[in-house]
Order: C-alpha cells, then structure tokens, then sequence
C-alpha cells in the first residue's frame, strides 16, 4: 500500500488547474447555477465556457486532438464545476461517460471521428444503456440490433438518458444475440441526426434540473456497420469497463457539490448572530463542521485514489471505483443535509444554494448504479 500514498497527492499541475476552472467557474458558470435550476433549462453558458477553454472533455487523448488530461485532472474539473452548478458538471461528466467506449474499444478510424469531433467542440457525447425495464439489471435491456448487409439497424428505447437531445452523439448497448444474455449485446455509435432517433420529454426531477433527462427512442434506425464499437457482443463488457472509470466521476461530482454546501455554510457561520455572538463560536456548530469536513476530505482522498487507479486501469479499479462513488455520493448527502441544517430556516429556501445543492446530491446516490448496487460490486471485488 506505501506507493498508494504518493497518489493521493495532486501536483503542481493539478493545483494550477484546480485554480484555472475554479476562477472560470465562479465567474463564468456560478452566475446562472440558480437560473438554470429555477428554469430547468440546459446551462448553455457552462458548455461555452467549458468548450472555449477546452475544459469541456480533457480525458480525450491528444492523437485525437484532445487536451489528454489524466483521470484526476478530469475529477478536478468536474469537482470544480460541480461546486458552483452541479448541473453543468455532466457536460465534461458525460462527456467521457459517452465516449469512453470509444476510447477503449472503438477502432481507429471511429476514434479519430468521433473523439476528434468530441475534443473540437462539434457536439456533446450520451450514454444510452438504461432502458425502461432494464435499470440495475442492464443485461436484461430490450433494444435490438439486427444486421442488413454494410449496416445495423436498431429498434428500441433507452430511458434517463443524460444530455439527451441536447447529445449529437450516442453510445447506444443493444442485444445482437438474444441467446447469449450479456454477451450477445454489443455497442454502436449513434448520431442525433440519424433517421428514427427522437426524444421524450424531459424529466420533471428533483435536482440537476439543468441537465436534460430524456428517453431516447430508436424507430428503425439505419448505420453503417463500421459504427459499431469493438467486436460483436463485446457492448456489456465495454459498457462495463467504462462504469469502473466513470464511477470515479460520479464522487467527484459529489465531493465538488458537498465542497460548495460545506464553504457556504462555513461563511454564513461566521456572520449569523445570535445570542450576542456568532453561531459558529457554538461547539455544537463546531462539531457539525468538523464533521462535514471530515467525510468530505475522506471521500476526496479516496476518490483522488480510485482516479490513480483509473489512469493505470488497476487490477482493483472496479472495487475502488465503486467505494469512492458509494462513500463520496453518501457523503455528500449528509454534507448538504448538514448545510441545510446550519442556515435554520434559511436554508431551506430557494434564496440560498444549499437546498439546490441537497436536491442535487441526492442523484449521486443513484445514478451510474445506485450506492446498494454499487455495495454488491465491492462485495464480489474484495480487494
């Protein structure tokens, strides 16, 4: 375990770019955080000065005209955004989500496509897994992929599509072979503009209201075959692979929402009187906040951690990289729970963050596997 401990060190690199997206999220994305949530519209701002500074989707590589940032540089973006608009941090989330099959099992060509296309700015990446009857049982999914000579043509529908509609780009998991269960899926790159492929009306949520949730409906739609990603019936596995990076994504996200609820009501604190003095002079109050920055600094080394892991693709990401998201999302809704609690009745109130950062913690919980699933998977991969 010794060499572990140098990992959970960020370097100097890291702490500049810390800095960098912090001083672009504050003034470029935390002015429209409350907006977005109150109008439940797609953070637009967010994505532009996300894209202008390539800060967008850095996990992809350079060969393909990426800025190729490491796996914690990629938590540290989102960690940094998710604290000002926990909506906005699914841009770069979801980014790498969509494309990761891509990147570890598409061919060359469908790399330099549709990462290239990625890393320019030309249109935001989905995950299309989940379907109406297949959530924590995804091998259980209904959409079909059936060949037509140079082409595969799908019929399905997949449900809490991330970014739907708002995506030019689809990783869509589809059964190939209804005889071989998870192995008979395979996965294909789909674009919004293909024929057959529309969207339901977004999902009325309790948070990231910002972030679009959509079914994606899949009417006969016709693609090349050279769409596919990896080999026939190898779509679970990859779809698998990319859930043990892209759990670490999920704590950050939640570390960077507990982060922004703990530095709020550290500041309120200190000016809300009562009693003749500060609140936060009270040792009650004072144990609240050592403890929220106790689990916060515990599910952030743990998750700098896992995204170490991730980088070298270790032997033991997969217990890690549900342990970092199952411990962070839990955290964090504590932390805001706890941020709720601080500000008394306003707290409460719409009037200050940290209700919107408690209603949007609460997703992280649940999505990418929930925490009871996420315990299953640590179970069976015991390091």
């Amino acid at each position: 375990m010794s060499d572990n401990f140098d990992l959970f060190r960020t370097s100097e690199e890291h702490d500049m770019l810390r800095d960098a997206v912090r001083s672009l999220a504050e003034a470029k994305i935390a002015p429209f955080a409350a907006e977005v949530d109150e109008q439940g519209r797609f953070p637009q701002e967010a994505r532009d000065a996300l894209e202008a500074n390539d800060l967008h989707a850095v996990h992809v590589p350079e060969a393909f005209g990426g800025a190729g940032a490491d796996a914690l540089s990629t938590v540290i973006v989102i960690e940094e955004v998710a604290r000002v608009c926990a909506s906005s941090s699914l841009i770069p989330a979801v980014n790498k989500l969509g494309s990761l099959p891509v990147q570890l099992s598409g061919s060359e060509e469908l790399k330099a496509k549709y990462l290239g296309a990625l890393a320019r700015g030309e249109g935001m990446f989905s995950y299309c897994l989940s379907e109406p009857e297949a959530g924590s049982d995804a091998a259980g999914m209904k959409t079909r992929a059936v060949r037509d000579g140079d082409f595969w043509v799908l019929d399905g529908v997949k449900r809490w599509i991330t970014n739907a509609g708002v995506s030019e780009f689809y990783t869509v998991m589809a059964v190939t072979d209804p005889d071989k269960r998870s192995k008979g899926i395979s996965a294909f790159v789909v674009e919004k503009g293909d024929e057959g492929v529309s969207f339901g009306a977004p999902e009325k949520k309790l948070g990231i209201k910002g972030s679009p949730t959509r079914e994606v409906y899949f009417d006969n739609v016709r693609i090349p075959a050279d769409r596919m990603i990896g080999a026939e019936g190898t779509g679970f596995a990859t779809a698998m692979r990319t859930l043990d990076h892209t759990r670490v994504t999920i704590a950050a996200q939640a570390i960077g929402i507990a982060q922004g609820a703990l530095d709020y009501a550290k500041g309120y604190v200190k000016e809300r009187k009562q009693f003749g003095k500060a609140i936060a002079e009270f040792q009650g109050i004072q144990f609240m906040l050592a403890d929220m920055a106790m689990k916060l600094e515990a599910a952030r080394q743990l998750t700098y951690a896992a995204a170490a892991k991730s980088e070298r693709s270790d032997a033991d990401l997969t217990f890690f990289g549900a342990a970092a998201k199952c411990y962070a999302s839990d955290a964090a809704m504590e932390i805001t729970t706890d941020a709720v609690q601080l500000l008394g009745g306003y707290g409460y109130t719409r009037d200050y963050p940290v209700e919107r950062m408690m209603r949007d913690a609460k997703i992280t919980q649940i999505y990418e596997g929930t925490n009871q699933v996420q315990r299953i998977v640590m179970a069976r991969n015991l390091p």
